[in-house]
């Protein structure tokens, strides 16, 4: 989130074929990240690690009216290394209605959000297996410590902001930022009614007084990332994809279509600068919607960030968090965390992006910001830190903060030539995967001949505020 906010085990995880020692090195790491990692220290009660998802399938029905959602979902999934006597999903309080594994009735229990399944016989450890399950029932934001998250019923629509744990507010899932599969979503609601999601609109279809959305995503994506909106939207075509361009689309209130397109005229220029930046936008293509209400803080999902009515208002007031959101398809979706404990690798390379734009637009250079960011820190308590800030203090301001100066400090360290080669890389060579802060550092240090340990320690392991960076560095290049 702006102010908030896996790799799979094998071939079929998706994403372009690369070649080179390098990248094959990244791959198996990514891979390794995803094997090992266990339960969320932090969210314990989401996802179970002995076994990962490689597909979702959801077919929903949805009345805004009532705010009544029926939905199927068709999970095809891997067991881990052991054989799986039972497996656990993740979804709120709905009522099922049926449940399958492999076309055959299991025995399962629900509660407190946990839909615990035991297969009539058990799945041979590495056996594919698919999962049926029917729920329906009147969606609402799951309870946390940020108040409530994931399906919200809107004025006239509904939207979905799930980081961290709001995913299983509206479909069965493994809820896990580490177990990223493929989706294809399809949605049908009133024909007045738009529907928007992550990935590409494959069909549609109207049938009497309702239409049916199909969306695909194919691209490896975590729970929390399915990002859905469901309003009265108008659309615009944000640059031009026919030279080669991503296609990015706007999804608007008419009445805010003015003020949008002002606001975010820049964002196909920030498109251009991050994939020179970044290396190449990682999926197929990225929308953004606005809705009627105010949002505290814009959220990002997989190829879609979601706004709020308060963030347009003609003068460009809220474009570094345009800048924010659109970073993180490089930096939390691509590339993504092991586990909640690293969410800084996601929110201080989005605050860095914000930095960078600036500088590369004609505002104040990061090198000013991160100045402005150090003084503001340093009259802060000086008890986190990044590298496992807990769960109280995950979203943080100063997690963001402390975040984009790390950033900073590694630029300094490494001067721009070699900071630039070494940021495309870590995005290219972790794509579609998930990273832990200790395989940014090892990633840091082959950039250098210089250690890269004091660094780390002082600005990621430790608290107290270290020495604001003193070398000057140049504009992005």
């Amino acid at each position: 989130m702006a102010s908030l906010s896996a790799a799979h085990w094998g071939p079929e995880s998706g994403g372009p074929a690369r070649s080179g020692s390098s990248t094959a090195q990244g791959a198996q790491t990514a891979v390794a990240v995803q094997q090992a990692a266990g339960a969320d220290p932090y969210f314990p009660e989401h996802g179970d690690s002995r076994y990962r998802v490689h597909r979702y399938e959801l077919a929903l029905d949805y009345r805004p009216g009532p705010n009544r959602l029926s939905g199927t979902a068709r999970i095809n999934a891997i067991a881990g290394r052991s054989p799986l006597a039972e497996f656990v999903l993740n979804l709120a309080d709905f009522k099922i209605g049926r449940v399958r594994v492999d076309g055959r009735q299991p025995h399962y229990t629900h509660r407190g959000g946990r839909l615990r399944v035991r297969p009539a016989k058990p799945i041979r450890a590495g056996a594919a297996f698919t999962v049926e399950v029917h729920w329906s029932g009147n969606p609402r934001p799951v309870n946390s410590p940020w108040g409530g998250l994931g399906w919200e019923e809107l004025e006239d629509g509904a939207l979905v902001a799930s980081q961290p744990i709001g995913a299983p507010s509206w479909y069965p899932c493994n809820d896990r930022p580490a177990d990223k599969a493929s989706y294809q979503i399809s949605i049908t609601t009133p024909s007045s009614y738009a529907v928007v999601a992550g990935g590409r609109l494959l069909t549609r279809t109207t049938k009497a007084s309702t239409t049916t959305w199909v969306y695909e995503q194919s691209a490896p994506t975590s729970s929390y990332l399915v990002g859905l909106s469901i309003g009265k939207y108008q659309t615009v075509l944000l640059g031009d994809p026919g030279l080669g361009g991503v296609p990015q689309h706007g999804h608007i209130p008419a009445h805010l279509l003015g003020d949008f397109s002002r606001d975010f005229a820049r964002q196909p220029q920030m498109m251009e600068v991050f994939q020179e930046l970044f290396g190449p936008y990682p999926f197929d293509e990225y929308a953004v919607v606005v809705t009627e209400e105010e949002l505290d803080v814009p959220v990002e999902a997989q190829g879609l960030s979601l706004f709020g009515a308060n963030h347009v208002d003609g003068a460009r007031g809220s474009e570094r968090l345009v800048a924010h959101e659109l970073a993180h398809q490089w930096f939390g979706n691509s590339v993504s965390i092991a586990d909640w404990r690293h969410i800084w690798l996601n929110e201080g390379f989005a605050k860095y992006a914000e930095w960078l734009w600036s500088e590369r637009s004609g505002g104040r250079t990061a090198q000013q910001l991160a100045a402005a960011a150090h003084r503001l820190l340093s009259t802060l308590p000086q008890d986190l830190r990044l590298a496992d800030p807990g769960r109280k203090s995950m979203f943080d301001d100063r997690l963001y903060e402390r975040g984009g100066l790390v950033l900073h400090a590694v630029r300094c360290a490494l001067g721009d030539i070699a900071f630039f080669r070494m940021l495309r890389g870590w995005g290219q060579l972790n794509r579609n995967g998930t990273v832990t802060t200790k395989a940014f550092a090892g990633h840091v240090a082959r950039f250098t001949s210089e250690p890269v340990d004091e660094l780390f320690e002082a600005w990621v392991y430790g608290a107290a505020l270290p020495p604001l960076p003193g070398a000057q560095t140049r504009a992005a290049v």
